[in-house]
């Protein structure tokens, strides 16, 4: 029995990164949710997931922290979970970049807020 159970996490595997791919309306729903809220903390946010733009997958979020002296920033994605969920995730960390269920958008937001103010701020965490 032993064998068996690297295969189900295989295709696990497979049918998350299906349903990621085959999701891209769902994404770009939770995005515009989160580009709402990180917007009302005083972010900037560029949306890299319009067609007529640019269509690459997965869609993107860039969120942007401006100081006199310097600018950071995180690119968001989101991706398919088990159970029939979605999460936020930080898109050039892969599914080791968890941030919060796409359900609760003021969870991401404060992540994000985190992750940015420790970019900006490195000597102070």
């Amino acid at each position: 029995m032993g064998s068996l159970r690297p295969l189900n996490v295989r295709a696990e595997l497979f049918v998350l990164r299906w349903r990621t791919r085959l999701g891209r309306a769902t994404a770009i729903h939770y995005l515009d949710l989160l580009d709402v809220a990180v917007a009302s903390k005083g972010y900037r946010c560029v949306k890299v997931y319009q067609a007529e733009e640019v269509p690459i997958r997965p869609p993107l979020l860039w969120v942007f922290a401006f100081s006199p002296d310097n600018h950071v920033k995180v690119a968001v994605s989101v991706r398919a979970t088990p159970g029939g969920t979605w999460s936020y995730y930080e898109a050039g960390r892969g599914r080791h970049g968890y941030l919060s269920p796409c359900g609760d958008a003021k969870h991401a937001t404060e992540q994000v807020d985190a992750l940015l103010r420790h970019r900006m701020f490195p000597a102070t965490w």
